[in-house]
């Protein structure tokens, strides 16, 4: 029976990923140059405050961005760039940062 619920939840969650998944991830880079002074141009932070967005889920930074552009969510410097932002913008970021691979190892000894 756990196997069963397990592959509901998988069918779910790529259902659910679909509806963002409207992203190009080419226009997202290029996109993402306005970007780059704090989360980089690879999706790592430049900046201590700024977030790594490289390899986040879209579904998150899609929600993310959104919530910075209604003023849901605040940040002094993302409610500066995020009103400009178009929903095909947020789905182009969203799927070019989600895109990025982010590899972890074990901790130093």
């Amino acid at each position: 029976m756990a196997a069963i619920i397990v592959g509901g939840c998988a069918v779910a969650a790529l259902a659910v990923n679909d509806g963002f998944a409207a992203g190009d991830v080419t226009a997202g880079r290029q996109k993402a140059l306005m970007c780059q002074a704090c989360h980089g141009l690879d999706g790592r932070a430049k900046l201590p405050e700024a977030p790594n967005l490289a390899g986040q889920g879209d579904i998150y930074l899609v929600k993310a961005l959104k919530d910075y552009r209604s003023g849901a969510r605040k940040d002094d410097m993302m409610s500066l760039v995020a009103p400009a932002l178009k929903d095909q913008d947020i789905d182009d970021l969203a799927a070019y940062y989600s895109a990025i691979e982010v590899s972890v190892g074990p901790p130093p000894k």
